[in-house]
């Protein structure tokens, strides 16, 4: 789906994390250059967690405050957009500690990969169209 250029960045971004669902599921598939272990995988994870991701939930954030008062469905699903970020949050904080990590691992995939939809499918359709011109401009400036 093409996004305007204001989402754009932040669907990018997405896909990078789409790429670590898949990497995180049980019986994933081998990628070349991606960890293989489930401990290395929780390394890799977790790198890509303090390095991208959450930075990207504070973007996100920023750009979910400015909208609030665009629509009321943009405000709800803020409202549930922050509580997931919450929670993965907490996922991957405690993935290293878990005593099953496949099944840690499994959880956060899945986790992440229902909110990263969730903003695809209904977040980003909504901002585009309800907030206005100059909102839009502004989240572009934000996050180039």
């Amino acid at each position: 789906m093409k996004r305007s250029v204001a989402i754009a960045p932040l669907s990018r971004e997405h896909h990078l994390t789409l790429l670590l669902v898949r990497l995180l599921k049980k019986n994933a598939a081998e990628y070349a250059g991606l960890p293989k272990t489930a401990g290395d995988k929780i390394k890799y994870a977790l790198q890509q967690y303090k390095d991208h991701i959450k930075d990207h939930f504070h973007k996100e954030e920023v750009i979910l405050s400015k909208a609030k008062d665009c629509h009321p469905e943009i405000n709800n699903l803020a409202v549930e957009i922050f509580e997931e970020h919450k929670q993965l949050d907490s996922l991957f904080k405690t993935l290293a500690a878990s005593a099953d990590e496949v099944v840690a691992m499994n959880d956060l995939a899945s986790t992440l990969e229902e909110h990263i939809r969730k903003e695809e499918r209904f977040l980003f359709p909504l901002l585009e169209k309800h907030c206005s011109k100059e909102l839009l401009h502004e989240f572009h400036m934000f996050l180039h």
